[in-house]
């Protein structure tokens, strides 16, 4: 094995914490941001189709719970696959790390083209339960059906780069998603406005990126040179890996679920209280603010190894030394997306749509339903603390809390009183109430961290935080 590998675990406890973090974040901000952008690339270039930019754009928006829903299917096989070949190349069994991977690629094969056929037999139905109307429908119709096209795609794509990152090669994964982005910049305004295909030219666009992506990751993981690589045959799918895959996958899953569920609940009472035009306008505040959402889950990428490292060493004071540094930096970028959604949102929602009418609805919106995420970073970054410690049902049930808990009482009851904008007033609440319980669940960890020494076992303080 190669020094620096071996060195990479020692580390951990010893190096200084604001260097780890940022060896270990600077990657994965880069890589999470990048594929905030990918999204936000075609709802940019929608949105400026001329004569139907605003209603393309509020067509878009209705799809995200079935994307939602089509993410949540790749994590069930991608974040478990990841997770079982991590552990695999760490015991050096690269024969089983390829059943794995031959595995994910059956499975993901399997599920993708049942999705496609599934969603498209009623993909009509599907979307107007998602909140499509007549308008919209065409717009959210034309871009799906490509989009499902190239769901196997998608998944694979996804899958295997996180499988390429955890088997040591970080900066090909992330390479290979800079990649997809700068194409599909490239390429959406060539079909969108050159080819004239409208809607449908930014699904070709990035399907098609989609797919030379996959092509290199394939070459790459069919190099019998590397430790991880396709087997023969190439297509395997042994039960019981699937089986542990899924069951890793599920907790994910359920997340993904949950956010289809509440974007979809989100979709129906601003179809009901506000048109096409307040859909569209949820949109783009939702792809303004997905991006500064991707870079705290950046900094998140970095806590995690050394947080966990550290609290397996029983090192508490280090435990505590990164969540503090990676919490600052977690709130420093959500306030900075509050300052420009309250200074200037005008500003933001221009880029994605010239329509004034949806400019200023948009504009309201992102000054309602951000003037409470300057301390949203806190609440992620609590949350995944919890999880990469092992305490997985504290970590479930912060991630949860915000969106099922909280919101979806407040934009189900807050309509009555306020129409649509009591829609837009949920997300403030949501994020406050959410933040509060999230102080007091860091506030308990912290006090049993303070009545431990360096080296101490936890068991001396009775039963586990959990």
């Amino acid at each position: 094995m190669p020094a620096a590998a071996s060195s990479a675990p020692l580390e951990l406890g010893t190096k200084k914490i604001s260097r780890l973090l940022r060896d270990y974040a600077v990657p994965g901000i880069i890589a999470q941001t990048a594929a905030s952008l990918y999204n936000m690339v075609d709802s940019i270039y929608i949105g400026h189709i001329p004569g139907v930019g605003s209603s393309a754009i509020s067509g878009l928006a209705v799809t995200f719970p079935l994307m939602n829903l089509s993410i949540a299917l790749g994590t069930l096989v991608g974040v478990g696959a990841m997770t079982l070949i991590s552990v695999l190349l760490g015991q050096k069994n690269y024969e089983t790390a390829r059943k794995v991977l031959s595995n994910t690629l059956s499975l993901n094969l399997i599920i993708g083209v049942l999705f496609t056929i599934v969603s498209i037999a009623w993909l009509d139905p599907i979307l107007r339960f998602f909140g499509a109307s007549d308008v919209t429908l065409p717009y959210a119709r034309d871009y799906m059906l490509i989009i499902l096209a190239g769901n196997a795609v998608t998944h694979l794509m996804h899958g295997f780069n996180g499988i390429i990152r955890v088997s040591g090669h970080p900066k090909t994964a992330m390479g290979l998603t800079l990649f997809t982005v700068i194409s599909n910049a490239i390429l959406d305004p060539i079909f969108i406005f050159a080819l004239g295909l409208g809607i449908q030219g930014a699904a070709i666009a990035t399907v098609l990126c989609q797919i030379l992506s996959l092509i290199y990751t394939l070459r790459f993981l069919a190099d019998k040179n590397r430790f991880l690589h396709f087997p023969r045959p190439l297509f395997q799918l042994d039960v019981r890996i699937a089986r542990q895959s899924m069951a890793i996958g599920l907790g994910p899953f359920l997340m993904n679920v949950a956010a289809c569920l509440v974007t979809l609940f989100i979709n129906q009472q601003l179809g009901r209280y506000g048109g096409d035009l307040a859909i569209g306008a949820f949109g783009i505040v939702n792809r303004f603010t997905m991006l500064f959402i991707m870079i705290c889950m950046g900094l998140n990428q970095g806590l995690q190894p050394i947080a966990g490292y550290n609290y397996g060493a029983r090192l508490y004071s280090r435990v505590k030394e990164v969540f503090i540094l990676t919490a600052k930096w977690a709130v420093l970028v959500t306030f900075l997306c509050f300052l420009l959604s309250m200074g200037c949102p005008r500003l933001a929602v221009g880029m994605f749509t010239a329509d004034p009418v949806l400019i200023e609805l948009a504009a309201r919106a992102m000054r309602i339903m951000n003037c409470g995420f300057a301390l949203v970073g806190f609440g992620m970054v609590t949350s995944n603390l919890f999880q990469c410690l092992g305490m997985v049902k504290i970590s479930v049930f912060l991630s949860l809390s915000r969106q099922l808990i909280f919101l979806l009482p407040l934009i189900y009851v807050l309509p009555f009183w306020l129409q649509v904008d009591g829609v837009w007033w949920g997300f403030p609440v949501s994020d406050a109430l959410s933040v509060i319980v999230s102080a007091f669940f860091i506030a308990a960890l912290f006090r049993k961290f303070n009545r431990l020494a360096d080296g101490d076992d936890p068991s001396v303080l009775g039963s586990n935080i959990e």
